[in-house]
């Protein structure tokens, strides 16, 4: 019987078609089965490495674009296009300031960064787990079985810091509020100190922080976003002349509008709206005053003062209780 001669190479590498790379360059360059043979055992190894290698690099471009695309949003140059966009998607369910305020663009820009960063670094790194896993032969299909049940059962146990960062993932890109602006969310009242994913701090008019769960924010009363409104309800006796006090409260906020100090706080002629109440020992007339966010109990106080001021000078009465 005839025995057909085995070719080396197949002897050390295996059949053709399954031959590693590594092992057939070096039967080539030696000619030498035990070192192709040798060579070998290092192929999964290094296919490993490879792998491992390719994902760290993906990861690291990866994030080099998006510390490029947070330095843009940070300087404000993509703002006008972001807001387009969420227009455009129905995200944007009130329109954001013209100017939004440095420390409030650097913070929504590096929160996005960070989200986009661990989205980036959670799918390739897991993608190049399984491959790994594969490459020493273990099989993927219950693994990802195994999985999936796990992951639902931490997704039963974590929904609400889920829930959390959902809310404050649409929070951010609908511009809802920011540092510096003065919110009522049900739970607490004041100003945003600072916003994350999970939480929003508020320090509230005695100087108490909250950290309020953004999941546990049903609805935001933004109180200094584009504009605010000074709303003064002011009493005078019963018996005055209604156009006479109105024209006094219409002077007085006249000048104010006008006066050099508070340029640019109020942004439009203010109003007397009239009579709003109507009681047994007094009348109650209206003021409003359209001024910048956040200045709005500033102008108020300074229409107060000016006011007494001025029914003292023309002996316009104000109910003593």
């Amino acid at each position: 019987m005839l025995f057909q001669p085995v070719d080396p190479q197949i002897e050390a590498c295996g059949p053709t078609g399954d031959q590693s790379l590594l092992c057939s360059t070096v039967f080539r360059l030696t000619d030498d089965h035990d070192w192709a043979e040798f060579a070998d055992h290092f192929t999964g190894p290094l296919r490993i490495l490879v792998i491992l290698l390719v994902a760290y690099v993906v990861v690291r471009l990866g994030h080099q674009v998006i510390k490029r695309i947070v330095r843009r949003l940070e300087t404000g140059d993509t703002e006008s296009r972001i807001d387009t966009l969420r227009r455009r998607t129905g995200l944007a369910l009130l329109d954001s300031s013209d100017e939004m305020p440095s420390v409030r663009r650097i913070q929504r820009a590096q929160t996005i960064g960070v989200v986009l960063r661990s989205v980036v670094s959670a799918v390739v790194w897991t993608i190049a787990l399984l491959t790994a896993l594969g490459e020493l032969g273990i099989e993927l299909a219950p693994l990802i079985a195994g999985a999936g049940v796990v992951g639902i059962a931490l997704a039963f146990g974590a929904q609400t810091i889920v829930r959390d960062f959902l809310t404050g993932l649409f929070m951010l890109l609908e511009d809802q509020y920011g540092v510096g602006d003065v919110i009522d969310t049900g739970v607490a009242i004041g100003t945003v100190e600072g916003v994350s994913l999970r939480t929003t701090r508020l320090r509230d008019f005695d100087g108490v922080v909250w950290h309020v769960p953004n999941g546990e924010i049903k609805r935001v009363g933004n109180q200094s976003q584009q504009w605010s409104r000074a709303l003064l309800d002011i009493p005078v006796a019963y018996n005055t002349d209604v156009a006479t006090a109105t024209d006094v409260i219409k002077r007085v906020a006249d000048e104010l509008w006008h006066d050099p100090d508070y340029e640019g706080l109020i942004l439009a002629e203010p109003e007397v709206w009239g009579v709003e109440e109507l009681a047994g020992d007094r009348l109650v007339l209206r003021l409003m005053a359209k001024t910048r966010p956040r200045e709005q109990w500033k102008v108020a106080r300074e229409l107060r003062a000016r006011i007494k001021a001025a029914f003292d000078e023309a002996g316009i009465e104000v109910p003593k209780s």
